[in-house]
């Protein structure tokens, strides 16, 4: 991996480390796109991303007839869009390793139970939009737009190779 791209999976890393709560798109045995919000587990982001699911479950499902998926972690003033790969990992020391209260919450079984499975995605390509400064910067970029008859820039956008 070259330097510039190791500086951009930084860059990711950094925007991404405290968005707890993503949405994981999969698709359907009919080809449809289905998203729903799941919890990043706390680990140091190289382009995988690590989530708890149930064995049965229908993003279990989907995610073995077709690995292709989407995830999205939004912030106030970050989005991130990630294109990659996954696989559900029966692993009950990692299982362990990444448990949590808020896990437990969702499958108060444990990480020892059969049904508890772990989803890693494997980014395979990143793109974000980050704006410096929050929702204060963006207001004042907005107004700066309309008062100079300038197009809104609303910050920064790069596409990056995981």
């Amino acid at each position: 991996m070259s330097e510039q791209q190791q500086a951009d999976v930084r860059k990711v890393a950094e925007l991404a480390k405290d968005i707890r709560i993503g949405m994981l798109t999969t698709v359907d045995a009919g080809g449809e796109f289905v998203s729903r919000p799941m919890a990043q587990q706390e680990v140091e982001f190289d382009g995988d991303l690590w989530f708890f699911a149930e064995r049965d479950s229908r993003k279990v499902t989907h995610i073995r007839a077709n690995p292709h998926v989407g995830v999205t972690l939004t912030s106030n003033d970050t989005w991130i869009s990630i294109n990659g790969t996954a696989e559900v990992v029966t692993d009950t020391g990692k299982a362990r390793e990444l448990w949590n209260s808020w896990v437990e919450a969702w499958l108060p079984q444990g990480p020892e139970d059969p049904t508890t499975v772990l989803i890693k995605v494997s980014g395979e390509t990143a793109e974000y939009w980050d704006t410096p400064g929050g929702r204060v910067a963006s207001v004042l970029s907005f107004v700066k737009s309309k008062v100079t008859g300038q197009r809104y820039d609303g910050g920064e956008n790069e596409k990056v190779e995981l």
